[in-house]
C-alpha cells in the first residue's frame, strides 16, 4: 500500500511542469498569467479534479495576486495551506499563535491538484520554516477517488521535502463533514486511512488526528462546531488551535522558554527539564515479548513494538537514538511515531520500595494513547475524552496541561486527574521504577516529582 510508483511518477511531473513558475527573487513578482487558473489539465501536476467555476477562479486570481505581492514580507512563516477551512480562520488565524509568524494560503473552494499547481508561488517561495496542511474535503465532493487524493497529497508532501528536508510539515486528517454536505463519514475515513499509510516512515511529517477530535459518534461534524457541517465555527477553529499547540511547541515554534518549577517541600525532580539524565530503556520482559507477539498475529495494523535487549542509560542525553523522547524546555516529549503506532517504554534507572506520592502533568493531542508505569503495572495515561477510559471527567482539559497524582501505599495505588478519581486500589509490586509509555500520538509530560512515605 506505499503508492510508490504512482507517486515517483507524480514527481517527475510535478518537477517538469511548465506551469509550475519559479520563486520570485529580490522584487521581481510572478507574470500575472502566471497566478490565473490554468484553462485545461493538460501539462498540469497530479490528477483528479480542478475547479473552474467563475466563482473559484475570480477568488483564486484576487487571493494569489495579493499573496504575490507579500513574498518578500512572509518569508520565513509558518504556512497554512488548503481551502475554505483554512481562508475561513482569517490573515492571522485569529491570532492563535502569538509570537509566531504565519501566512494564510487557503483558497475556498481548492483541491489537492489545484494546492499542486500553486505551490511553488505561494508556499515555497516564502522559504517557510513549516508548513501545516489540510486539504481533501473538496476532492471528495467532486467524486474524487480516495487513491487520487491521497497521491496528490504525497505529490505535495515529497516537494515540500525536495526545497527543504529539514522543514517541519504537519498533516491534518480530512475534517469530518456529513453525508448532506456530499462528504460521508465513510469516505472521509476511507481518505485518511489511506493518508496514514501513504505518511508512515515519513519522519519530516506529523500526521495530526483531526478527525476524531470533531466527530461525533456517527462520525459526522458537531453542528455546534460546524454550523453548516463543514466549517468551523470561532470554537471549532480554537479545538483545531488547541490541537496544533502541542506539536508545534515540539517543533519549537512555541513554549520556547524554560519551565522555571521548584518542587513542593520533601519533593524530589524526577526529571531535570533539559537532558534525560536518571532515565533509560530497560530490556524488554518476556510478557512483552508474548504481548507483541500475540498482537501483531492477530491484528494486521499492529503498532511497531521495538524489543530492547540490553539496559542502557540516557544520562546527559537529550533525546533517545531515535528520536521518540525528547527533553525540551521542561517537557518530557514522546514524539508522534511515523509509524503511526509505536510501542516503547522510557523508565528511571533507580527503583522506589518505600511509599510514594507521585506527581507530574501531561498534555496529550487528539486522540493519543500513552501511560505510567507504577514499579510495572501502567495506569492509562491519555487524551481521556477521546481515547478512552475515563470518557465521563469533568476536569480533564483536551490539549492542555492536566495534572496526575499518584499514592503508592502499601501494594496499591490511588490515582486522580485533576482531583477526579481514576483508580481507587490499583495493584502494585513493592518496588520498582517509574515508566511513560509511547504508543500513539504525542504525549507531553512535565513537573515529574516524587516523594516518598514513611
Amino acid at each position: 500500500m506505499k503508492l510508490l510508483l504512482p507517486f515517483l511518477l507524480g514527481v517527475a511531473l510535478l518537477a517538469g511542469c511548465a506551469t509550475a513558475p519559479s520563486a520570485p527573487t529580490g522584487s521581481h513578482l510572478p507574470a500575472a498569467a502566471s497566478l490565473d487558473l490554468p484553462a485545461t489539465d493538460a501539462g498540469l501536476p497530479g490528477s483528479g479534479p480542478i475547479r473552474r467555476y467563475d466563482w473559484f477562479r475570480k477568488l483564486w486570481t484576487e487571493r494569489r495576486s495579493k499573496w504575490a505581492t507579500q513574498v518578500q514580507a512572509d518569508q520565513g512563516a509558518l504556512v497554512f495551506f488548503g481551502d475554505s477551512i483554512t481562508q475561513g480562520w482569517g490573515d492571522n488565524l485569529g491570532n492563535s499563535f502569538p509570537g509566531v509568524k504565519v501566512a494564510n494560503r487557503g483558497i475556498s473552494g481548492d483541491t489537492t491538484r489545484g494546492l499542486l499547481i500553486r505551490l511553488q508561488d505561494d508556499v515555497l517561495a516564502l522559504n517557510p520554516t513549516g508548513v501545516v496542511l489540510l486539504i481533501g474535503t473538496n476532492d471528495l465532493e467532486e467524486k474524487a477517488h480516495a487513491w487520487s487524493t491521497v497521491q496528490n497529497i504525497h505529490l505535495l508532501i515529497a516537494a515540500l521535502k525536495q526545497h527543504n528536508p529539514s522543514m517541519p510539515v504537519i498533516l491534518c486528517e480530512v475534517f469530518p463533514s456529513s453525508a448532506k454536505m456530499k462528504r460521508p463519514a465513510v469516505k472521509i475515513n476511507r481518505l485518511n486511512l489511506l493518508l496514514r499509510e501513504a505518511m508512515k516512515d515519513e519522519p519530516q511529517v506529523t500526521l495530526l488526528d483531526t478527525w476524531t477530535l470533531f466527530a461525533n459518534g456517527q462520525g459526522d461534524a458537531k453542528p455546534e462546531e460546524f454550523p453548516d457541517l463543514l466549517h468551523p465555527n470561532v470554537l471549532g477553529y480554537a479545538k483545531w488551535a488547541a490541537a496544533l499547540r502541542p506539536v508545534l511547541a515540539t517543533l519549537g515554534f512555541i513554549d520556547n522558554e524554560p519551565d522555571h518549577f521548584t518542587p513542593e517541600e520533601g519533593f524530589v525532580s524526577l526529571f531535570n527539564g533539559h537532558d534525560l539524565t536518571g532515565w533509560g530503556y530497560q530490556p524488554t520482559t518476556e510478557d512483552d515479548l508474548a504481548s507483541a507477539k500475540g498482537w501483531q498475529d492477530s491484528d494486521p495494523d499492529a503498532g511497531e513494538w521495538p524489543v530492547v535487549k540490553t539496559a542502557v542509560s540516557f544520562d546527559g542525553r537529550t533525546a533517545t537514538p531515535e528520536n521518540r523522547f525528547v527533553a525540551k524546555n521542561g517537557r518530557l516529549i514522546v514524539t508522534t511515531p511515523p509509524e503511526g503506532r509505536r510501542i516503547q517504554q522510557l523508565w528511571t534507572t533507580r527503583e522506589f520500595p518505600k511509599n510514594f506520592i507521585l506527581k507530574l502533568e501531561f498534555r496529550a493531542t487528539p486522540n493519543t494513547d500513552s501511560g505510567i508505569y507504577v514499579r510495572g503495572p501502567q495506569l492509562q495515561c491519555r487524551d481521556y475524552l477521546v481515547a478512552g477510559p475515563y470518557t465521563k471527567l469533568e476536569h480533564y482539559k483536551p490539549q492542555d496541561w492536566n495534572e496526575i497524582i499518584i499514592t503508592a501505599r502499601d501494594g496499591f495505588a490511588r490515582c486522580t486527574c485533576n482531583g477526579e478519581l481514576l483508580e481507587a486500589a490499583m495493584p502494585v509490586p513493592v518496588t520498582g521504577p517509574i515508566g511513560l509509555e509511547g504508543d500513539r500520538g504525542q504525549m507531553e509530560y512535565r513537573r515529574i516529582r516524587l516523594q516518598e512515605l514513611p
